[in-house]
């Protein structure tokens, strides 16, 4: 909407980023594309029609290119050019290196998408060709048209606190594969023992009598079976004590001791099978127990930028999923609006409109994947302890025109997480139900004057 200015609120984002990128890619500079790679490096020197004024091959890992950036500078000062921008595609780690390397020179610095380099790649000859010169002139040519970004500014704790979230990450995938790797073996020898509890791999008294079933005998069901109830749930409890609990659940150790007999499973690859789940067992608790230290660093991150408490107002949102939403995100303060750190997620509504023709509205499914999973994860306990949420949800999923599905419901939740926690992070305030409700401070409505 322009509010009669004839200018639209993205129109005025979008001015102000292409002004600070026209800073950092000034006319008067040459721009340095530089194709990224192991060993060698291909640099080139362009002006902002893209003609190349000078092209060079650097056999150096990335640590070694200061040399490529002073040569490029003094190219570039022979030319007639007032300084040099650098851009190239975040590779790897690389671009971290180059971006340093050209902050010490005090030379500008910006990268490209590869998806942008991909496309423009095709467009350059309708062909397919890809080479490192070719790559390096596309990447400066599209600097000098302004499709680049700033990369975002280096900062030590929230540098720690992405490292941690993506180390929480690979244990959370190591966990679930760990959990998957049990079951398919149990469903294959000893099915039984899975019905003995409805959630049986969140169930600490469950996990604890398994250990004691396959850790004992090398899990020989019948000689387990032989020691009796009473001394099974003794074994049972002693175990539930040492992981940190004081007593077990004794309908689950029951259930599961009746399961011992139950004679489904391929027999003749119980005792194998037993003996996988028994490691897979001591390697899950593992997993969980560097789980928890991670998540604990996390927190802790989280107390030392002082956004914990800030974060845990939002009912439903624990210190522990605002952690791993930050370490996607970095410091939302860097990110223009709440819409902005919404369409970074891909959880932002894409547009198909043409004249009169309407589409389906559908997410763009653009962005960081993995910050789109910590707000989808956020949404579950979210949903359920927050009533804001809660009313939101039925209200989207119950209303007589255009009800979403469910999926599409949650969607929505975890975009409103996201907003949220930029607003209570970027103002310092804390989450304010009646805000979140309506969208806005409300006002006071002063009465008119008789």
């Amino acid at each position: 909407m322009g509010n009669g200015s004839g200018v639209s609120r993205g129109d005025r984002n979008r001015n102000v980023r292409l002004a600070r990128l026209r800073m950092l890619v000034p006319p008067v500079n040459a721009i340095v594309g530089i194709g990224l790679a192991d060993r060698k490096q291909m640099v080139v020197v362009t002006d902002h029609d893209s003609k190349v004024s000078v092209r060079r091959t650097f056999r150096r890992r990335a640590w070694d290119l200061g040399v490529a950036l002073d040569w490029a500078g003094k190219q570039a000062a022979v030319k007639g050019f007032a300084g040099v921008t650098v851009a190239c595609e975040p590779t790897g780690h690389r671009w971290r290196v180059l971006g340093q390397l050209a902050g010490e020179r005090s030379m500008p610095f910006v990268c490209v998408q590869p998806m942008l380099s991909s496309w423009a790649r095709r467009s350059e000859d309708l062909t397919f060709d890809k080479t490192d010169e070719k790559d390096a002139v596309i990447i400066a040519r599209l600097t000098a048209q302004l499709r680049c970004y700033v990369p975002e500014p280096v900062d030590e704790t929230w540098g720690r606190l992405r490292h941690l979230g993506a180390r929480r990450e690979q244990l959370l995938v190591e966990a679930g594969s760990q959990v998957q790797q049990i079951r398919a073996l149990l469903e294959c020898v000893w099915p039984a023992v899975l019905q003995s509890a409805r959630q049986p791999f969140r169930s600490l008294t469950w996990t604890a009598a398994l250990s004691v079933v396959v850790d004992r005998d090398g899990g020989d069901l019948a000689r387990t079976r032989r020691l009796g109830l009473v001394r099974f749930e003794t074994a049972v409890r002693r175990e539930v004590v040492r992981r940190g609990r004081q007593r077990p659940c004794l309908r689950i150790v029951r259930l599961l001791f009746a399961a011992l007999t139950d004679p489904a499973g391929v027999t003749a690859h119980r005792a194998g099978a037993l003996e996988r789940v028994a490691l897979l067992l001591s390697d899950w608790l593992e997993t969980h127990r560097r789980l928890l230290d991670t998540e604990g660093r996390m927190t802790a991150v989280l107390d030392g930028l002082r956004l914990t408490e800030l974060a845990a107002s939002i009912p439903g949102l624990s210190a522990v999923g605002a952690a791993a939403i930050l370490a996607e995100t970095g410091d939302p303060k860097r990110f223009a609006s709440a819409r902005a750190l919404v369409k970074h997620a891909g959880l932002a509504p894409r547009e198909k409109l043409s004249g009169t023709f309407k589409g389906r509205t559908k997410l763009t499914g653009q962005g960081r994947p993995g910050l789109r999973l910590a707000a989808w994860r956020a949404v579950w306990g979210a949903q359920r302890a927050n009533p804001v949420y809660a009313a939101r949800f039925t209200r989207l999923t119950t209303r007589e025109q255009n009800a979403l599905t469910v999926t599409q419901a949650q969607a929505v939740i975890a975009a409103a997480i996201l907003r949220q926690l930029h607003a209570v992070v970027t103002t310092g305030r804390a989450w304010d139900p009646v805000i979140a409700a309506h969208g806005a401070e409300p006002r006071t409505v002063l009465p008119i004057a008789a």
